[in-house]
């Protein structure tokens, strides 16, 4: 049996909101939502990436929303059972720099001091996404 690989085909940012009027302290709490799609036929994944960023207690008015799209490519896997455990971690690890350059570099634009997401070990979230996974 061949290993299973994988490579990022592409990302882009789909739902992107920044209300600086709630960013009220440097003290900075994320929320995330995790969801994928696999399609067997060419064995791609597209995962959709959440990110909320809010002020300690106050979860209702996030700072930051944002939403991030991936598609991955696999070599070696044809149906959603051989999707390898360490493919649900790594790829939210992949994405994740990316939301936060983005971050910083939309709100340093903004002509205000760069909101600059921290960083995470995000394998918490790696059972929501297994969970999470629809075929198409």
């Amino acid at each position: 049996m061949q290993k299973a690989a994988f490579s990022i085909i592409s990302y882009r940012f789909d739902n992107v909101s920044i209300c600086l009027s709630n960013h009220q302290s440097n003290e900075i709490s994320l929320a995330f939502e995790t969801k994928g799609i696999y399609d067997e036929k060419e064995s791609i994944y597209e995962l959709i990436f959440s990110v909320k960023a809010f002020n300690e207690g106050n979860i209702e008015k996030p700072f930051v929303n944002v939403e991030c799209v991936g598609l991955f490519k696999f070599e070696n896997v044809t149906t959603i059972d051989e999707v390898p455990d360490f493919f649900y971690r790594n790829s939210i690890a992949i994405l994740f720099p990316f939301v936060r350059a983005y971050v910083n570099m939309i709100t340093v634009q903004a002509n205000v001091p760069g909101i600059m997401l921290p960083t995470l070990n995000l394998t918490s979230l790696e059972s929501e996404l297994r969970q999470n996974t629809i075929l198409k």
